[in-house]
């Protein structure tokens, strides 16, 4: 089964009108918030599915916070508008979130590790699963590195508008899976 139609089944998108989709990193300041504004501001681009979307992080360090600078500098910066306030995931999150894209195997485990059932697991993807050129990589494989959306925190402003590439590549190739 290729990517696409392995992501819909287990997504049973041919049943749904609506999809929750929650982008998680680390702290939920950088890159979640900016790749939850990115489908935010495109959500529209899918008209049989009704797209909600926020984010989290695996650390509880910036609850209640809003985005680092430089990360909704960015964002804003290529025109998507999003408000955010920092929260932790839990494992509660699986009952009302279809679909939850992590940006590294280390948000990848944590989240994992907190899926009550395989049906939670299963929901849990890398954002850059999505992304055209990488979706032939296998999660668990070998070059599952190059799936990981690097941490900009602390970085200079083009490590935020490298990860803004890689998120929007990763959005566009998801819009086209929700499309098919």
């Amino acid at each position: 089964m290729d990517f696409v139609a392995q992501v819909r089944a287990r997504l049973q998108l041919s049943e749904k009108n609506e999809l929750r989709v929650c982008m998680v990193c680390l702290g939920n300041i950088c890159r979640s918030p900016m790749a939850a504004a990115v489908l935010s501001n495109r959500a529209n681009e899918v008209t049989s599915l009704n797209i909600l979307v926020d984010s989290a992080g695996t650390g509880s360090w910036h609850i209640g916070e809003g985005p680092n600078f430089s990360s909704e500098a960015t964002w804003t910066k290529a025109g998507y508008n999003y408000e955010h306030v920092a929260q932790q995931f839990t494992s509660d999150f699986y009952s009302n979130r279809d679909l939850i894209l992590v940006m590294d195997a280390s948000n990848y485990q944590n989240v994992v590790k907190l899926a009550r059932t395989s049906t939670d697991a299963e929901k849990v993807f890398y954002l850059r699963q999505f992304d055209p050129a990488l979706s032939h990589i296998d999660p668990n494989g070998a070059e599952a590195k190059r799936l990981e959306v690097p941490d900009p925190y602390g970085l200079a402003e083009r490590a935020f508008e490298k990860v803004l590439e890689m998120v929007e590549d990763s959005v566009e190739g998801l819009l086209q899976v929700l499309n098919s």
